[in-house]
């Protein structure tokens, strides 16, 4: 009996060694949003338009956008065409897999407002 305790806890042992090994440590891209603005469309100025565009970014070790997607609509077309574009040309700080620079997904949202 007391043979199969040892065993079990061994087994334990091995199998919680091993759990950070099977799970990596990833950490999103980021970017400072105070460098990174987007110009609020003419149109939409006029048209007193406001809203969040909250979009998704493949971001590249390298920080530039591989791949961009509008998540939730702000409800108008121009402003979430601006936000992405924008956005896209911004340099980010790159995510991490297990401490090194990798491609990530990151979220953003943009919140348009007029004061």
């Amino acid at each position: 009996m007391m043979t199969n305790k040892r065993m079990l806890g061994l087994v334990a042992a091995v199998l919680v060694a091993s759990a950070p090994a099977v799970f990596a440590a990833e950490v999103p891209a980021s970017f400072d949003s105070k460098n990174c603005k987007a110009e609020y469309p003419k149109a939409s100025l006029m048209n007193e338009e406001q809203g969040t565009t909250s979009m998704s970014f493949l971001v590249k070790p390298d920080g530039s956008v591989a791949d961009s997607k509008v998540d939730k609509t702000s409800g108008f077309k121009n402003l979430d065409k601006a936000a992405i574009k924008a956005l896209s040309a911004c340099k980010f700080k790159p995510g991490t897999k297990d401490g090194a620079p990798a491609e990530t997904w990151t979220k953003v949202d943009y919140a348009w407002k007029l004061d």
